[in-house]
């Protein structure tokens, strides 16, 4: 278990993730950009560091920051919420390599199932039903038109 965690993200998903820290009584940082200064999940979370102006490329995509933020604090892991840098192997790894806890999946598992169609090779691999479609990257609307239907799916 953790004292204290950052959580790399904003809005809905960056209060959930505070509200669930709370009833495990750990301790969270939110990040923010200038335009989110004032934001509910800055005012929900322990602690607060600004990241920077309000671009998310310049803020909270910038990795490096959120690395600096949470050893700032003393945060021991990073929550990434969805988005954002949820998806970067990159990031992933860097937190490793600054010995903090990136909550999500290893770089590795990230990595091979980036590419869609890799994705796919990998499930089959791993003998999860994977629906019919493509074995790689189809460039162009008259090959995808070539393209086994799907059978619908009743939804109710």
């Amino acid at each position: 278990m953790f004292e204290k965690i950052l959580i790399a993200n904003r809005g809905e998903i960056a209060c959930r993730v505070a509200r669930a820290a709370r009833a495990l009584d750990v301790k969270t940082v939110a990040v923010y950009s200038d335009a989110d200064a004032n934001a509910l999940h800055v005012r929900a979370c322990d602690e607060a560091v600004r990241l920077g102006p309000a671009p998310a490329r310049e803020s909270y995509l910038e990795g490096a920051k959120v690395i600096a933020a949470a050893k700032q604090t003393g945060a021991q892991a990073i929550h990434p919420g969805y988005g954002f840098l949820s998806e970067q192997a990159e990031f992933a790894q860097a937190c490793a390599e600054n010995g903090i806890v990136f909550v999500g999946p290893p770089p590795a598992a990230m990595r091979a199932i980036k590419d869609k169609a890799q994705a796919r090779a990998v499930m089959r691999g791993a003998g999860v039903p994977v629906v019919p479609g493509s074995d790689g990257h189809v460039g162009e609307e008259v090959a995808a038109r070539r393209l086994p239907r799907r059978s619908a799916i009743p939804c109710w």
